[in-house]
């Protein structure tokens, strides 16, 4: 068997192992489930995750999953948290502890704190009757057939599990909350989404030096002045009235087809007579859904008498 073959059947072998497992937690989820669900909605507090090593790295992952989609979390270390870190936690809060074992010292050094503090305990383990199972308020079981490692030691196929359960758990959480994209873009303000629910065109729309020419200017000076511009356009305008907009696919367009006569024609001649126009106030999102739907690049923006006030092209709203 050539080296190719064998690294694309260790590689399948691997995604299968857990693929199965997966598949084997879902249909042995039940009420443990959705009773975390709903102590989790049911929480005023915050849900703190902990665990240690691979589990650990797991846990701040969905510390970070739960507390972008709505539910307050954060990851506190076991070890830390025996030494001080306890002060951590508050009263109405929520501990999901991760240990695949169920018997990890430095997790289970902590549980007598939270049930004495008050504390729901939530475990996700693959041992139901280990002692961090058996000491929870509820259990959710991650138990796999085998680690996907090779030699069936290291941490794959368990920490996959612990991590599609926390995406489960955030997924339930999310649905039952009515989260929506709004609530998700507040969370992530400087995200690509964030940025365009919630900043508006007149936020990143260009307002200084626009190329505006009159409806008498030559072809020579419209293509002086949409090279000065920088946006690939010009509108034209009579005043405050906007009589149309050239845009440098306009010109290369008229360049072909009236050879002869290009550079006699006035740019009104070549000029869509009705642009696409959108408000200040407008969202970014509803500004590239118009320039998608009208597979443009740039819209003028205007105010209530529709004069001109700024442009925004696709590339300030993807930025």
């Amino acid at each position: 068997m050539n080296n190719r073959q064998l690294i694309l059947d260790v590689a399948t072998d691997a995604l299968q192992t857990e693929a199965d497992a997966l598949l084997r937690i879902k249909r042995d989820l039940g009420e443990e489930f959705v009773r975390a669900v709903e102590l989790i909605l049911e929480c005023n507090g915050k849900v703190i995750m902990t665990g240690m090593g691979k589990s650990g790295l797991i846990a701040k992952k969905i510390a970070a999953t739960l507390a972008s989609t709505g539910t307050p979390s954060f990851y506190m270390h076991p070890g830390e948290a025996f030494h001080g870190d306890l002060g951590m936690i508050s009263k109405g809060d929520i501990v999901i502890a991760l240990s695949y074992s169920g018997e990890t010292d430095e997790v289970l050094k902590i549980v007598p704190f939270i049930h004495d503090n008050g504390n729901t305990l939530i475990s996700m383990t693959g041992n139901c009757n280990s002692s961090l199972a058996k000491n929870s308020d509820i259990h959710l079981d991650v138990k796999v057939e085998r680690e996907a490692c090779i030699l069936h030691l290291a941490p794959t196929t368990s920490t996959t599990a612990q991590l599609a359960m926390g995406d489960a758990l955030a997924c339930a959480l999310m649905k039952v909350r009515e989260f929506t994209s709004m609530d998700y873009a507040r969370l992530h303000p400087g995200g690509s989404l964030g940025r365009r629910l919630l900043m508006r065109v007149g936020n990143v729309m260009r307002r200084t030096d626009l190329p505006i020419i009159s409806e008498q200017c030559s072809i020579t000076e419209m293509i002086q002045r949409m090279s000065r511009g920088g946006l690939g356009l010009v509108v034209i305008s009579r005043e405050d009235e906007i009589l149309g907009i050239v845009t440098d696919g306009d010109v290369r367009r008229a360049m072909e087809s009236r050879q002869a006569e290009f550079f006699n024609i006035k740019p009104i001649d070549i000029a869509s007579k009705s642009p696409k126009m959108i408000r200040a106030t407008e969202k970014l999102i509803d500004a590239e859904k118009m320039m998608t739907q009208n597979k443009i690049n740039s819209l003028l923006v205007v105010d209530d008498n529709k004069h001109l006030i700024g442009v925004i092209q696709i590339y300030d709203i993807k930025l």
